[in-house]
């Protein structure tokens, strides 16, 4: 499944990035990367963006970005 895939409380693992060029890098850069655990605590009222809690820090992601990055859910 894909990152904007995920409902509010839902956990998983960064399983690729994917994106072309500068918005890869850029994604990679802001610690999403494989292996990263991560957790949606919040989702704009209209849908978009998204806010993340990972590597122990809070990030807030649109889920126009959100779709390239693949992930496994956790229960």
């Amino acid at each position: 499944m894909t990152l904007d895939e995920m409902k509010v409380g839902a956990r998983g693992v960064i399983t690729a990035v994917g994106g072309e060029g500068s918005l890869r890098c850029r994604l990679l850069d802001m610690g999403l990367i494989p292996q990263t655990a991560v957790t949606v605590s919040k989702i704009a009222p209209m849908g978009d963006p998204m806010e993340l809690s990972l590597r122990g820090y809070i990030l807030t992601l649109r889920k126009e970005d959100a779709h390239n990055i693949e992930v496994e859910a956790q229960l």
